[in-house]
């Protein structure tokens, strides 16, 4: 099992609010099809669910935020995951909608359904799932990202990679410079973050980037724009990009 994450920075233009990037969405599916193993997408909201949560103050803590801001968030990102799966389609995947509320309960992955996800992309589909809000219990709601699901998944499917698909070339240790990091060890990286978003942007990919290795799995940051580097990072070819060494 491979395990990706499309950015909501590239599937989405995060400066202009409810826009998808859907011909860079096709540009990566279009690619993906020289990919013959299974493998499993996780997207995230973009300027669709973090646009939202931010206007109704929507956290990844859980709380008792505002009823109409989570049917908001909710169906914005159920419209986002629509654009996505009619992309795949339309480059000739076999794409199968899978919210996060069908293997997640409360913060917790169910960890028999989680496993039922390699059954799933057996079967010859490619499972989508994607950062929501989520019902927590007592009333309250939380924002799960996609970065967050990528960590639950790997302590259970132990994938032989995960991939983060950004806009940047990779992590920077100096970002004005553009000095990329091709292998995180303990190189402390500079990380600057986009304004509008509320699940925490590099800083959270990084922080989860790094439990994800340590439980032996190599992580990669790619960039979309240029998707042969997602192939060449699955097959172990040389790439530009950053590598999280399992």
């Amino acid at each position: 099992m491979i395990l990706i994450k499309l950015g909501g920075s590239i599937i989405t233009n995060k400066e202009k609010p409810l826009t998808a990037n859907v011909p860079a969405i096709k540009q990566i599916a279009s690619h993906l099809r020289k990919v013959k193993e299974q493998y499993m997408i996780v997207h995230g909201g973009g300027s669709f669910g973090h646009y939202w949560s931010i206007k109704y103050d929507m956290h990844t803590k859980p709380d008792r935020y505002s009823i109409k801001g989570v049917s908001v968030v909710k169906n914005s990102m159920v419209e986002l995951n629509k654009l996505v799966l009619q992309s795949f389609l339309q480059s000739k995947l076999n794409p199968y909608c899978l919210p996060p509320t069908d293997f997640i309960f409360g913060n917790r992955a169910i960890i028999k359904k989680v496993k039922e996800i390699s059954k799933i992309a057996d079967a010859g589909l490619i499972p989508i799932s994607y950062g929501d809000v989520m019902w927590f219990g007592k009333n309250k709601f939380y924002i799960l990202s996609g970065d967050k699901i990528m960590g639950m998944l790997t302590r259970i499917l132990k994938p032989r990679l995960a991939i983060f698909v950004t806009n940047v070339d990779g992590v920077y240790s100096n970002i004005k410079a553009k000095k990329l990091i091709y292998e995180i060890t303990t190189e402390k990286p500079t990380i600057t973050d986009v304004k509008m978003d509320v699940t925490g942007g590099m800083s959270r990919k990084i922080k989860e980037a790094m439990n994800m290795s340590k439980s032996g799995t190599n992580v990669f940051f790619v960039n979309g724009k240029t998707p042969q580097r997602i192939v060449n990072a699955i097959n172990g070819k040389e790439f530009e990009g950053t590598i999280f060494r399992g």
